[in-house]
């Protein structure tokens, strides 16, 4: 019989840069959809007072933490922080969440219950038709697409491999070599997917509708979309000629 995963604890991480206008409400709205969770902010020294604000709340709210960081570091470093951070704290999983509320809170109960036999649950905006909201045709194109390419090229079998709405299991997480991520972004997305899978885990993906509340500012760059290009071939060969073991901590063999 398979062992019973239980969820505990739960870290939610979310990065911060400028977001004091969504964060007050954000930890309301994520704290309020169940008791198990709590929520790391990784702040790049944002200008308009959001780490300060945080930190002033973390003294009063034991769910609520803070990584402050002098300036602006990249996404994946971000997360891999939060990662070792969960480890470190032995929460069960960790989530990545974005700020600006294009991640609904009232998904997080629906990821917790469906890790419990999962080791990644993503949050897919391509599962079921597309599920995006005020993107414009050129940039809801490109990243479809560029889901499409990353599937054909890498053979990871998502949907959506680029999405950061997701929920690890922290077991595996150990598993990974955190220091060897070197992605950001959307590469980041998938470098992360791609090793769990490689380390034969369960995957699933779940449906969501993602909004975005920065409408007509778009993330996406020429340097981004080129790093996600090389990427997937650099994750193509490292697989077929054995060397994405080196990714992995020591005794922990990929697929």
């Amino acid at each position: 019989m398979a062992e019973t995963f239980t969820v505990d604890r739960a870290l939610v991480i979310i990065p911060t840069y400028n977001e004091i206008d969504n964060v007050p409400t954000l930890i309301n709205e994520v704290l309020s959809v169940d008791p198990r969770v709590e929520i790391l902010f990784v702040d790049d020294g944002s200008p308009d007072g959001t780490g300060e604000y945080i930190a002033n709340v973390q003294k009063e709210n034991g769910r609520v933490h803070l990584l402050q960081r002098p300036k602006k570091m990249g996404l994946g470093t971000a997360y891999c922080r939060g990662f070792e951070y969960a480890i470190e704290k032995e929460y069960v999983v960790a989530m990545e969440m974005d700020a600006d509320f294009s991640h609904d809170p009232k998904m997080i109960p629906t990821f917790l219950k469906e890790i419990e036999e999962h080791d990644l649950v993503i949050g897919s905006r391509y599962i079921k038709g597309v599920n995006v909201v005020n993107w414009p045709m050129s940039r809801l194109l490109l990243s479809y697409f560029a889901n499409v390419y990353s599937r054909i090229v890498s053979g990871l079998p998502l949907r959506d491999g680029t999405g950061g709405f997701k929920c690890f299991r922290t077991e595996v997480l150990r598993k990974i070599d955190l220091s060897k991520i070197r992605s950001n972004g959307y590469s980041f997305q998938i470098e992360m997917n791609f090793l769990v899978w490689n380390l034969g885990k369960k995957i699933k993906e779940i449906p969501i509708i993602f909004i975005d509340r920065r409408s007509g500012v778009s993330k996406m760059s020429r340097s981004i979309v080129w790093e996600a290009v090389r990427l997937v071939w650099k994750l193509r060969f490292a697989r077929l000629f054995g060397t994405i073991k080196s990714r992995y901590k020591r005794g922990e063999v990929g697929g």
